[in-house]
């Protein structure tokens, strides 16, 4: 199967095949490219990563940096003058990466401490202090204070095996090295 067609049928049934279709009509006009808040700043070069999709560079894709440097502003969906749905493309190209595994440790990191505290960037002492300075409790009213809800992530997370796609260590309550 061409990378074009299961980016197409992996995207399809959630965003629309017609949705999806979309990434056929790229002329490589840079449009999204030029206009990426993130490129000014980063190497991403939404241009490229369609072009590589375009000629059935599947690996190049899946394994590049770039494609977890996308903050899905959707500025180059808007600018678009084919419309190709750039930004759910590119989800859908991170969906097909997650689940081959070639997920950027910095996003797996992320995603262990969704398992163990039900955040992505967990409640430190200085969060607490400014929260109290503001008149706020410590701990705000999330699975931080609500332990139940944090086990009900936890076992969401081991359902849909969403810690084995991360290599998630429930002994160590971390990552697997």
């Amino acid at each position: 199967m061409e990378f074009v067609d299961e980016i197409i049928e992996t995207g399809g049934p959630i965003l629309g095949s017609e949705h999806m279709e979309t990434l056929r009509v790229c002329m490589q006009c840079g449009k999204c490219t030029g206009g990426c808040p993130s490129g000014r700043l980063t190497a991403i070069r939404t241009r490229k990563m369609i072009l590589s999709a375009l000629l059935n560079m599947r690996d190049e894709v899946l394994s590049s940096d770039e494609l977890w440097l996308c903050t899905t502003c959707y500025t180059c969906y808007e600018r678009c003058p084919r419309n190709v749905k750039v930004t759910d493309i590119t989800r859908t190209i991170r969906n097909i990466a997650g689940r081959e595994g070639y997920l950027a440790k910095s996003h797996r990191m992320a995603a262990s401490y969704v398992i163990k505290t039900g955040h992505g960037v967990p409640i430190n002492d200085a969060v607490k202090e400014s929260r109290k300075k503001l008149g706020l409790s410590e701990i705000p009213p999330t699975t931080h204070a609500y332990k139940d809800a944090l086990k009900g992530i936890q076992t969401l997370a081991k359902k849909t095996k969403f810690d084995e796609l991360i290599d998630f260590d429930w002994e160590t309550m971390n990552l697997k090295e």
